[in-house]
Formats: structure tokens, sequence, C-alpha cells
């Protein structure tokens, strides 16, 4: 009874979730790989020419959209960082601004 519940698990969402977890680069040359074989699987089923197109779109979205969560997941860690107070240079560098005195012309 569990040997037919496993085989029943879907496939495809491990591999999926590899290849997000793989390096950046890695990752859009899987996606632009399953566009692909998206469109060439596609094409063959249907015999429409165009829809290997597709498929290759769709894996060009795919690496941009992996591109685009990359960056947003950085820009967060960013952000986070950048409000502990031992990162907080500017900050820093402000009130030391604030602190020194103007040497220069004096206007009476």
């Amino acid at each position: 009874m569990q040997d037919k519940q496993e085989e029943q698990k879907p496939r495809i969402k491990p591999i999926i979730e590899a290849a997000d977890s793989l390096s950046l680069g890695i990752s859009m040359v899987v996606a632009v790989a399953m566009g692909v074989g998206i469109g060439y699987l596609l094409r063959s089923l249907t015999s429409i020419g165009w829809l290997f197109w597709v498929g290759v779109a769709i894996g060009i979205a795919g690496a941009i959209l992996n591109v685009y969560k990359a960056y947003s997941k950085q820009y967060k860690i960013f952000e986070d960082l950048a409000k502990e107070p031992r990162y907080a240079i500017k900050k820093k560098l402000e009130e030391e601004d604030e602190d020194d005195e103007d040497y220069g012309e004096k206007k009476y």
C-alpha cells in the first residue's frame, strides 16, 4: 500500500526544488533547458512548429524569474544587515559630522 502512495507522489516537484537551490548560473541553464524540453515536447505532440519557441520563451522567463528571486532574497538580507547597529555606518558618519565644529570662515 505504501509503495503505491510513494509512486503517486509528484516526481517533478523535487526537480524544481533542486533547481531552485542550485547556484544562480546553473539555475538559469536548467530553466532554459526545461523550457526547451517543454517546447520540444509540445512540438512533437501537436506538430506545430512555433510551440517550440513558446517553450523556449517559457524557459527564458523562468531564468529571469530566478534572477529576480535571487536579487530579492539578497536585497532583503542586505536591508536586515543595514538595520543592525554595528553595520550602520551611515548613522555613525552623520553623528561625527554633527560633532565636528566648522573652522571655516566666520560670519560676524
